[in-house]
């Protein structure tokens, strides 16, 4: 099998690419810098640049999957870091659509990364796919971002967005940051500690990409997230199991405001998030519960 991905050297499209090769498939990454691959089947093609025309070494692709964005947590949320977030994300789904309009042949499914923060914030609802979408910043960002990818659904090809939970690694991610303080024996609960957290182990989020790949029964909006969501309590208290660190040492919720301002939401609120449709499909999580997910990475 032949695929495309952008955003292929991030962290997840390298563990995702790693396994692809794995199984002998046949991958084109789409990077914005000039590079090359000694790797067999690996292949590194320009875009995002002046005069790049991807499309023409990717006839014959039979999978798109489009993982580029900038990070969420890359900067403190000014007007400018917002529109540099959307525009990010809508710049390069746009390229994509583009790129999928010229090709001869159209690849069998387009999925694109996307976010649980769609739904917006909540300690009491309960979220699945059906669920009504919110109306805060990130909720907004991520409705232009899947309706800029929906245009591939015009195209004749089944597209799916994987709204992803906090997706769970050791070096990279959200992770690292949590558990820092622990490490320095000064972990404890962020904010009311009520808040909740919908998160995802990378070999799940990897697994579920694969997964759908192969289901052609599934498309639209896809929940990437473990069935059992937690606290950020219970959060930080199974890090201090698993590391073996004391929870003791709160870190108040105006404090992280202060720090940073509106993107602080990533940690003080948070959506309780059920992954409906794979649960459905009968993909099997390997990492279902958090303690489990945590001891494998940090056991490595």
């Amino acid at each position: 099998m032949k695929l495309a991905i952008a955003g292929g050297t991030g962290f997840l499209g390298n563990a995702l690419v790693d396994t692809l090769l794995s199984e002998e498939h046949e991958i084109v990454i789409l990077t914005r810098k000039k590079t090359s691959s000694s790797k067999t089947n690996l292949t590194f093609v320009q875009w995002m640049a002046e005069e790049s025309q991807p499309e023409r070494y990717l006839e014959g692709i039979e999978v798109f999957i489009n993982l580029a964005g900038e990070s969420l947590n890359s900067g403190r949320w000014t007007t400018v870091q917002k529109e540099k977030l959307l525009k990010s994300r809508l710049d390069a789904t746009n390229e994509a659509i583009r790129i999928l309009s010229k090709l001869s042949k159209k690849p069998s499914v387009y999925i694109s990364a996307s976010a649980v923060g769609v739904y917006g914030t909540s300690e009491d609802k309960l979220f699945t796919e059906e669920s009504s979408l919110g109306q805060d910043f990130l909720a907004s960002l991520v409705k232009q971002w899947e309706d800029a990818g929906s245009k591939a659904e015009e195209l004749g090809i089944r597209t799916v967005f994987c709204r992803f939970g906090i997706i769970l690694d050791r070096e990279e991610s959200a992770l690292p940051q949590m558990v820092f303080p622990y490490k320095l024996f000064g972990g404890g609960t962020v904010g009311s500690g009520s808040q909740w957290i919908s998160w995802i182990h990378r070999e799940d989020a990897v697994g579920a990409i694969l997964f759908i790949i192969k289901n052609n029964s599934i498309s639209g909006a896809v929940n990437f997230t473990s069935p059992n969501p937690t606290t950020m309590k219970e959060f930080g208290q199974t890090i201090g199991q698993v590391l073996r660190r004391p929870h003791w040492l709160p870190v108040p919720s105006f404090a992280l405001k202060l720090l940073l301002g509106e993107m602080s939401i990533l940690v003080l609120k948070g959506q309780r998030v059920m992954p409906v449709v794979l649960v459905e499909a009968g993909y099997q999580f390997r990492f279902p519960q958090l303690k489990k997910a945590l001891e494998d990475l940090f056991s490595k």
